[in-house]
């Protein structure tokens, strides 16, 4: 009877022993599961870029995402800075085209639309036009925009390669005519138009001489 009693008493103690070893053999087990699963979603918010997980991204199937109220932010921000830009070009409000022409004193005004071929600071929308006439065969007129009111041929109104005087305060100005508008007023391609050479309607009312050079436009 007291044999018995050991061995269940030994018996006992054995089971014990094996459920520790069991308890701290499963503990390490589940503490690498979950540092597995740290790791994975660490990757997937693309702040770990470990290699293990470069097979499980390129296997990810590619979604077109649709265009967020940022991104359409961002084209609508574009495309105001477009406008505004494309208004900044704009060389005066009544900026127009007065049509396609073959007159060569046209021509090579319309070259040079957008810049400042004559070097000079101020005062040179005269000088755009004595450049101008030189570069078509023509005597120049010199630097004077009212001085123009007495070079070539005066002629009644506007017509596409006429010389326009104007007056302004301070000054006049000058250019060359390359059509006329719906309401009569021509449209004139000259130098010193806001710091530029640009083609633009100006009232007729300002016109006070048209002349053709000599040996006609």
């Amino acid at each position: 009877m007291r044999l018995t009693k050991q061995r269940v008493t030994v018996l006992l103690c054995s089971m014990a022993v094996v459920g520790l070893a069991g308890s701290a053999t499963a503990r390490p087990a589940h503490r690498h599961h979950a540092g597995d699963t740290a790791i994975t979603a660490e990757a997937a918010s693309g702040s770990d870029r470990d290699q293990r997980y470069s097979l499980l991204d390129s296997q990810l199937p590619s979604v077109s995402q649709p265009p967020s109220a940022e991104s359409d932010k961002g084209r609508r921000r574009s495309s105001g800075h477009l406008a505004r830009a494309r208004a900044a070009a704009q060389s005066h409000a009544n900026s127009a085209y007065g049509g396609f022409t073959s007159n060569p004193l046209v021509t090579e005004a319309r070259k040079y639309i957008g810049t400042n071929p004559t070097g000079r600071g101020s005062l040179w929308c005269g000088a755009f036009m004595d450049l101008v006439l030189k570069r078509t065969g023509h005597q120049g007129g010199g630097n004077l925009a009212l001085g123009y009111k007495n070079y070539g041929t005066r002629v009644s109104g506007p017509q596409v390669g006429a010389i326009a005087v104007m007056g302004r305060r301070g000054g006049g100005h000058v250019g060359v005519v390359s059509g006329v508008d719906a309401n009569g007023n021509p449209i004139i391609v000259s130098g010193n138009h806001n710091h530029t050479v640009a083609e633009s309607v100006y009232p007729r009312s300002r016109i006070s001489a048209y002349v053709l050079p000599p040996g006609g436009g």
